[in-house]
């Protein structure tokens, strides 16, 4: 063993597996899981390790006749030195074949080099900057992109007679892809943006922006915050303060409306009007068996989200790359099979771009309202086959 092998191994002693059942590892698929389980993003975690387990649930822990090991990893996130850190970890020490996770994309960023120099592959199974899958040949994406769901909303809205928009965004990464596709788009076909406001993406205060966004008198206000908290405290500031009242609309990504948080929300998103790739109320039969699996998978842990789906549908591609290699995993054979990659998911028909590894699949125009006592963001209008068009 080489010096510096020595010394980031000593390094790096001492962290903890969940999930991760004792199997020889030359019988065992091992997938690195890296996302927030702690902090102000946990949910984002246990959405994506409650999706890993509905498909293993439905779908066995096994494939290629070895069994597949969940390493977990949490970040505290959003924190990029420490998911370089675990990933080296990972790769180093516990010699996984797939990296995974990544709920935001400043760490997705922070581990592509080190899928790129291991030629591990690395799937994302949230993080949405446009720019991720160009910073290693080896990521595939099974999430979204925001310039993918951002550019239909204003599309949308145009359709609907709204040209006067003042857009808030969260200020990184996805939030800045978010407002330049939705800019370009609405300028493009004739409206308008008032003004832009980009916010904190750690712990913003709202109060201040709302009050701006009223004084604006736009027509609508168009939204990208991290879905959770931030969500939760714009619309409760967005109803305080009479924005409603004062006709102005809620136009935003479905990270606005988050499935899992709507109950938190109660009825102050009814109403609101949102573009996405995915919604609990998604009538299919492969979103009925999801939900299902999901429930009795992870009791208690409310409705999974679009996060939980990614992770899912990420997990099908593990298992279906596995199964293709008849579990001997090689990065550049599997990127090879991951390109051009067809999913039936619970959000609909999917394809991994094979020129950009990147996803394609329907972007859904949806409102919430109430189905039975509960919210729910209900379809309405689609736009099928669509590409990521940040980059």
């Amino acid at each position: 063993m080489t010096f510096k092998k020595a010394a980031l191994l000593a390094l790096l002693a001492g962290s903890h597996l969940i999930m991760a059942a004792p199997a020889q590892a030359e019988d065992t698929i091992k997938v690195g899981l890296i996302a927030a389980f702690s902090g102000p993003f946990a949910d984002y975690g246990k959405q994506m390790e409650g999706g890993i387990k509905a498909w293993m649930a439905q779908h066995g822990d096994s494939v290629a006749g070895k069994k597949v090991q969940v390493i977990i990893k949490d970040t505290t996130g959003p924190s990029p030195e420490i998911a370089k850190r675990l990933a080296q970890e990972l790769v180093v020490r516990d010699k996984v074949d797939f990296l995974a996770g990544f709920g935001l994309t400043p760490e997705a960023l922070a581990v592509a080099p080190i899928a790129e120099q291991a030629k591990k592959p690395m799937i994302i199974m949230n993080a949405a900057s446009s720019v991720i899958t160009t910073k290693s040949n080896y990521i595939a994406r099974f999430s979204m992109t925001l310039p993918q769901v951002s550019g239909p909303m204003a599309t949308w809205a145009l359709k609907s007679g709204i040209k006067r928009v003042v857009t808030l965004v969260a200020d990184y990464g996805p939030g800045i892809d978010a407002e330049t596709a939705f800019k370009t788009n609405l300028i493009g076909g004739g409206g308008q943006v008032v003004e832009s406001i980009r916010v904190p993406l750690r712990n913003p205060e709202f109060a201040p922006y709302i009050q701006r966004i009223k004084d604006a008198k736009p027509e609508a206000v168009f939204i990208f915050v991290p879905a959770g908290e931030q969500s939760i405290a714009f619309m409760k500031g967005y109803r305080e303060r009479g924005l409603a009242e004062a006709g102005i609309k809620v136009i935003a990504t479905g990270d606005l409306t988050d499935d899992h948080v709507m109950p938190a929300m109660g009825d102050s998103t009814l109403g609101v009007i949102t573009t996405f790739h995915y919604s609990a109320a998604h009538d299919s039969p492969e979103n009925k068996a999801f939900l299902k699996s999901f429930a009795a998978a992870n009791p208690g842990a409310g409705r999974p989200n679009f996060m939980a789906v990614g992770a899912y549908d990420g997990m099908a591609a593990i298992y279906e790359v596995s199964k293709k290699l008849n579990g001997k995993i090689d990065g550049e054979r599997a990127m090879a099979i991951l390109k051009g990659m067809k999913l039936t998911s619970p959000r609909g028909p999917i394809t991994i771009d094979p020129a950009t590894r990147d996803i394609v699949q329907t972007v859904y125009v949806r409102k919430v309202e109430k189905i039975g006592n509960e919210a729910y963001n209900v379809e309405f209008d689609k736009f099928e086959n669509m590409k990521d068009t940040g980059k």
